[in-house]
């Protein structure tokens, strides 16, 4: 690990820490956290795809949808208007827009193939985004002065690595320029994710093997074709098995640095008591 006790955490000129879990246990409160004392860069990775890697493919998608609107067709030929995404930190919807879903086009879907093409442009992009991280830890500090660096990850990080490996590429990189830190729910916090994704289903993205394995699942199960598969149903359907399926990766993962709890995490509402939580688990 960067730290391999309190002792050098504490007496490090600079703190750098990567921290990953399943979204909506807590990532983006402790990145905003740290980001609002004005001492810590907060380098999202969700944000990097969207504006660096996946710009665009979202735009174009926009456009095309926009194409097929005689008024904004005639415009965008002639350049009179411009389409684009506005990403933020705190809005990533057009990454999952674009990711969109599986099934019936009434419904909002579109055929497998497609959304399998996008799944993988993702994969692309997450993999080169997390191989940043290096480039940004420096950036922060030479060009904008800040002391201490946040990497902010995706949920989906754990489907792209080898946690088992000792000497698996993207984990060797990103644990020699972070501390890595995994927010670790429990049962009551997996229940709620999947009580909050049932409400308002999203996009995710997902390891090919696992994805085409709960596509055919679902098929069987549900004796239907994928133009009659309803996309929300589905990734309701997915998301559950999706849960069970990263859990082993994500604790294989944290051998690679250290846990916290999703209710530490949540309890969290200094920097101070963030650099406490550190010390404690070092």
């Amino acid at each position: 690990m960067l730290y391999s006790s309190a002792a050098d955490w504490h007496a490090a000129p600079r703190k750098s820490v990567l921290v990953f879990g399943m979204s909506g246990l807590g990532k983006t409160h402790m990145s905003n956290l740290l980001r609002a004392s004005g001492t810590w860069f907060h380098y999202s990775i969700d944000y990097r795809i969207g504006t660096r890697y996946m710009g665009e493919y979202i735009a174009d998608n926009a456009k095309a949808e926009a194409m097929k609107v005689p008024f904004l067709r005639d415009l965008l030929m002639s350049d009179s208007i411009y389409i684009g995404s506005n990403i933020t930190f705190d809005n990533l919807s057009p990454v999952a827009t674009y990711l969109g879903k599986p099934g019936s086009a009434a419904k909002g879907g579109m055929p497998m193939a497609d959304y399998q093409r996008r799944q993988q442009q993702f994969q692309q992009a997450e993999i080169a985004a997390l191989h940043d991280t290096a480039h940004f830890v420096q950036r922060a500090e030479t060009l904008y002065g800040y002391p201490n660096f946040i990497c902010d990850t995706g949920g989906s990080i754990c489907e792209w690595v080898d946690p088992d490996n000792p000497n698996d590429l993207l984990l060797t990189e990103l644990s020699k320029h972070c501390l890595m830190i995994w927010i670790k729910g429990d049962a009551a916090h997996t229940a709620e994710l999947v009580r909050r994704f049932d409400r308002a289903p999203k996009p995710m993205a997902y390891q090919p093997a696992f994805l085409a394995e709960v596509w055919q699942t679902y098929l069987d199960e549900n004796q239907c074709t994928e133009a009659e598969v309803d996309p929300d149903d589905f990734i309701r359907f997915t998301y559950a098995k999706a849960l069970a399926h990263r859990q082993p990766r994500y604790e294989a993962m944290a051998r690679w640095g250290i846990t916290v709890t999703a209710d530490e995490v949540s309890a969290l509402a200094t920097p101070q008591d963030f650099d406490a939580l550190v010390t404690r688990r070092l």
